[in-house]
């Protein structure tokens, strides 16, 4: 298959698979109603044609008959008065209609013919067109009703799968839940054995710690300032200088005895 060829083939597949997706069944099923439609009413417009002519050649046979008729009187008035030249030309012309008249007898056989197999075609196209617009009514109704199920089944299945996203969402949520509740009782039972140390007790203990030096380190503040203030009187300044001389003179006796 040389290239134009498969590219021609490609391009009318896709056209007929673009058309195929355009294509309304119910839109060409009404299509083809109105089409039987106007058929039909050409065949009726047919029928009213031929029997039109057909009432028109009656007529004419009527009034073709009536001048045979009166021909055939002027013929005897004639014949009665002694008129043979008058009642032979009057017999002529009665000759002359008569086939006129039978020329038109055999149109009109025609004619009715004619209008008696247009009818009946009316009539047949008529209950076939009556049968289409039944049987196109059904089809429409239940292409719209397989139309509209397969919408819903469309919706159905599109929220199926949203909802099983959403229960997977779910799923990965409670295990996520579960884990954490899992760790903090791993973490619980931990503190409770004593194995990992509560970080909120750790920093209440040295909060303690820290106020107890505080409380230390003033009671030292306190007592070395009382000792500076109880040294600085007059009775502490005799008895530290009476203490130095005694020390001084201790001092010099064990020199003494040394030499």
């Amino acid at each position: 298959m040389s290239l134009m060829k498969r590219i021609s083939l490609i391009f009318r597949s896709k056209a007929n698979r673009a058309l195929d997706r355009m294509e309304d069944p119910r839109q060409t099923l009404d299509y083809s109603y109105q089409r039987q439609i106007e058929l039909l009413a050409k065949v009726r417009r047919g029928v009213a044609d031929v029997a039109t002519s057909r009432k028109r050649v009656e007529l004419q046979v009527a009034q073709l008959e009536q001048q045979a008729a009166k021909l055939s009187e002027q013929a005897q008035k004639a014949i009665s008065m002694e008129r043979e030249d008058l009642a032979r030309e009057a017999l002529t012309r009665k000759s002359g209609l008569a086939g006129q008249i039978s020329d038109l007898k055999a149109q009109h056989a025609q004619l009715l013919g004619e209008e008696e197999k247009l009818t009946l075609a009316q009539q047949r196209l008529q209950a076939k067109v009556e049968s289409f617009r039944t049987r196109k009514e059904t089809i429409k109704a239940t292409y719209t009703a397989a139309e509209a199920q397969t919408r819903i089944n469309e919706a159905m299945s599109g929220i199926g799968e949203e909802m099983g996203d959403v229960g997977l969402a779910i799923q990965r949520a409670e295990d996520k839940t579960a884990q954490m509740q899992a760790r903090a009782g791993a973490i619980d039972e931990l503190i409770a054995s004593g194995a990992l140390d509560d970080v909120s007790s750790l920093n209440r203990g040295d909060d303690i710690t820290r106020e107890l030096e505080q409380m230390s380190s003033a009671a030292d503040v306190e007592a070395e300032l009382a000792r500076l203030k109880s040294a600085s009187t007059p009775e502490a300044i005799e008895a530290s200088t009476a203490t130095a001389e005694t020390t001084d003179e201790e001092i010099v006796r064990r020199q003494e005895e040394q030499a």
